[in-house]
Formats: structure tokens, sequence, C-alpha cells
């Protein structure tokens, strides 16, 4: 099998999506952040749709030391989402994920106070407790795969099918009404670690760039 490789591009990807559209092992889209040396805190936010009905990744940033240092997935069997920070995992339930509809996911981190927390379509849930110092090292982002490796270890049961949009990173946690601003697709602050409004990506294997499915009014 031959792996279909594109060179790193640099993108305005505002109105589009990535499209994941089968299950492998193998498709993926490397994300280039902004060069920095440490975080010490972490928002990620994203929007995906997907009619999956098994464990899926969300988003996987390993480094070499710590291959889940943020990673985001979805857990089918006990249906939470579980956020990694430094390969220690926490959980949140009761979200309503429903299948072939888009969800926005936003995920903050302080290794400051440890406190997790997650938003759901714009909803906040409890503050939960990790600790870790801060992530440091070689980064890996990569979309579509969950990493058990750095770059590597690839699990098709783990793997993400369907859409994915607006992703964004910043190296602080986002205030209530900046994630509100997200969710509702306002005038908001692009992520300052990876800002879908210009980003630096690598797509390997069978992963589409397309127009983000609208619904018409």
């Amino acid at each position: 099998m031959f792996l279909i490789l594109k060179k790193i591009t640099l993108m305005y990807l505002s109105g589009k999506m990535f499209t994941f559209p089968q299950e492998t092992n193998t498709a993926r889209v490397i994300l280039t952040p902004t060069p920095i040396q440490e975080l010490r805190a972490v928002t990620v936010c994203h929007r995906s749709f997907t009619d999956l009905k098994r464990e899926h990744a969300l988003f996987s940033l390993a480094t070499q030391t710590h291959t889940n240092a943020f990673m985001i997935q979805w857990d089918e069997t006990n249906k939470e989402v579980q956020p990694h920070i430094g390969d220690t995992k926490t959980h949140y339930r009761g979200q309503d994920y429903k299948p072939n509809t888009w969800h926005s996911i936003c995920t903050t981190w302080d290794s400051a106070s440890g406190l997790v927390q997650l938003w759901f379509d714009g909803q906040p849930s409890m503050r939960k407790y990790i600790s870790f110092g801060a992530i440091r090292g070689s980064t890996m982002i990569i979309l579509g795969q969950e990493q058990d490796t750095h770059g590597g270890g690839f699990d098709l049961k783990q793997c993400f099918v369907g859409m994915m949009s607006d992703v964004h990173m910043w190296d602080y946690t986002l205030s209530p009404c900046e994630m509100q601003k997200y969710v509702d697709d306002l005038n908001f602050t692009p992520g300052n670690v990876l800002n879908w409004h210009a980003m630096e990506f690598q797509i390997i294997d069978r992963v589409l760039i397309e127009d983000k499915l609208m619904t018409c009014h």
C-alpha cells in the first residue's frame, strides 16, 4: 500500500473542513504549531461531525516523552469525552454526543492550578484536576489518528471518520466569553498556537479539504 503524501501547506481554512471519508490507520493531518518552548496552559477547540459508534480520537498531541501529552477522545463504551494531559486522563459524562451533528468541543488546562475543564457545545462541565508540570519538547499534533508513539502507532479502531473544522489552540485558558464567541462562530481571538485561519499542515493519505457543510436558510 502506498501512502499519498502532500507537501506542507499554509492555507486559509476559514469556511473549510477536513473530511476523513474512510476507516484507515494511515489517513491523517499533521498540524504545524507556532514554535513555543513549553505549554503551561492550553485551550484546544474544534468542531467535528461523525456517525462513529466506537472509540475515536478527536485531537492528538504527543511529545517524545508523553504520547498523550494533550489528547481528546470519545469513549463509546463509557459514553464520555476523555481529555488526556501528560498521559493522565479524566472523564466527562453526560454530553449529548449525537451522531451526524456538528459538535463544538473545547478543552482547557492550566498547570498552575491543575484544573481541566470541558466545554461541550458551549456548556461548561465541572472542573477536574490533573497534575502535570508543562508540555515540553518536540510536539507532534495529529488529526484523524491517535498516537501511541511520537508520530505513529496508529490503531484502526481509534481513527476518526467524519468531518473536522475550526481547529484552534491557545497557550492560555480562554475566558468563558471568548469560549462562547468561538461556539457561536462570532469574532473571537484566533488561536496563537494553532490558527484555522492561517494553518500550516501536511495531509497524509486520503483526507479531503472541502467547503464546510452549511444549512441554507
